[in-house]
This record gives structure tokens, sequence and C-alpha cells, in this order.
């Protein structure tokens, strides 16, 4: 299940914070694709920080709304960053080779 406030975003200074809360699957992952790509069209700031930190589990849909959202903020011509997924979603992200296309800060204590 997810709450109408996810993602919690911020933005300030150029930059959208988008913090995800709880698991992504394919139940959830259109809703919040949704509101970040608004957020991103809204605001058209330099850097967007997806932070991963209270997501313990994310499936394919995860991936796809993690790639999508790298690709509009690309599109806008915003950085992109990961921020603090926990050690579970981190293995995903490194098995699906991410790392390789998006920036990865922090590590989740969880």
């Amino acid at each position: 299940m997810f709450e109408k406030e996810n993602p919690e975003i911020f933005y300030e200074n150029g930059t959208l914070n988008a913090k995800i809360l709880g698991d992504i699957d394919h139940h959830c992952a259109k809703y919040v694709r949704e509101r970040i790509d608004n957020a991103i069209f809204d605001h058209k700031p330099n850097l967007v920080l997806l932070d991963l930190s209270s997501v313990d589990f994310m499936d394919s849909s995860g991936l796809g709304l993690i790639l999508g959202r790298y690709n509009t903020a690309s599109e806008m011509g915003a950085d992109f960053i990961i921020c603090s997924p926990s050690r579970g979603v981190k293995k995903v992200l490194e098995l699906a080779g991410i790392e390789r296309i998006i920036k990865i800060e922090g590590d989740s204590l969880v």
C-alpha cells in the first residue's frame, strides 16, 4: 500500500528532492512516477535527488521507475543522483548495472 504523499517531494535552490516511502512494485510505480515527473516539469530543476533510504524492496518496475525518471531529468537538462539506497535495493541496482549510468551516493544503515 502507498500513501497519497508518496513520494515526499521538496524543491529548493534548483534541487528537487524526491523521497520514496515504502516498497516500489507495480502497484505504486505509476503513481510515484507521475508525481515525480510532474514535479520535474513544474520546477525544471538543475538536480534531481532520488532518496531510496525508505525503500526495502524493489522489483523490475522500480528499476523502470528510476531509469525513466533519470531520462526525464536528463531531457530537461538536470543531473540525477540516487541517494542512500538500502543494502537490498543497492544490490538490485548493482545487479542491473545502474551505477554505470546513474550516480549513487550514500549508504543506508538499514
